[in-house]
């Protein structure tokens, strides 16, 4: 048995927070592709009070959440720091990892899959989001100075994800003319040579919204 198991699921951002991670400290472990409508037992006895992925299994003990997980990576295994190691630069690192989670999610995910009027309202939100990360943004490649690191790794999903989702849905709503300091951020971003490899394949999330999107308004005309 490997020391390090992930349980994951190739396609989502969370899982590949923590594999970027450990890729980044050039650690080897285990890929556990999970089905989320079957969650094996394995996952569900590793992580009994949510019941989601990701799971990092090192010697025998689950560590459970996407970020907690980078962090406890950074801080068991050598190589590159992912959290700077100024006190004032980690702890913003942090405040925007949870700004991401905490602001920016749940508002790109009323933006890109609701509809009529709580997605028009959730993309002006969304607009005034992008501002700010703009703002912080300004004259810098990356969250924290010019260094790729853990407020980035949290924002995985607008940097790759959502564009993708928004070519699925038809619907394009950040462009480089409106929000060209955060299209600026998505470009370094995908041209990051550590995780650059380990993008999950644009076509199989594109294919995958698709088929979303194709069921839901199925779904629509049928009601």
């Amino acid at each position: 048995m490997a020391e390090l198991k992930l349980l994951g699921v190739s396609l989502s951002p969370f899982s590949r927070r923590v594999e970027w991670a450990l890729k980044i400290k050039g650690v080897e472990y285990e890929f556990v592709e999970e089905e989320l409508q079957n969650k094996s037992p394995l996952l569900l006895e590793s992580n009994p009070i949510h019941k989601k992925i990701p799971v990092l299994i090192h010697n025998g003990k689950p560590i459970c959440e996407s970020m907690i997980i980078v962090e406890y990576i950074d801080e068991t295994f050598e190589g590159p720091f992912i959290l700077p190691k100024d006190p004032y630069d980690r702890a913003l690192a942090r405040f925007w990892a949870k700004f991401f989670d905490e602001k920016c999610m749940p508002v790109m995910g009323k933006a890109l899959f609701g509809s009529g009027e709580e997605s028009d309202k959730a993309k002006e939100e969304l607009g005034e989001l992008i501002k700010i990360l703009e703002n912080e943004l300004k004259d810098k490649k990356f969250f924290v100075g010019d260094k790729f690191g853990f407020a980035d790794m949290a924002g995985n999903l607008m940097a790759y994800w959502m564009a993708i989702v928004e070519e699925a849905s038809g619907n394009v709503f950040v462009t480089s003319e409106k929000f060209p300091i955060f299209c600026a951020w998505r470009d370094e971003y995908a041209n990051y040579s550590p995780i650059k490899e380990h993008f999950p394949p644009r076509e199989a999330i594109l294919a995958h919204f698709k088929a979303r999107f194709q069921a839901a308004a199925a779904a629509a005309a049928s009601k």
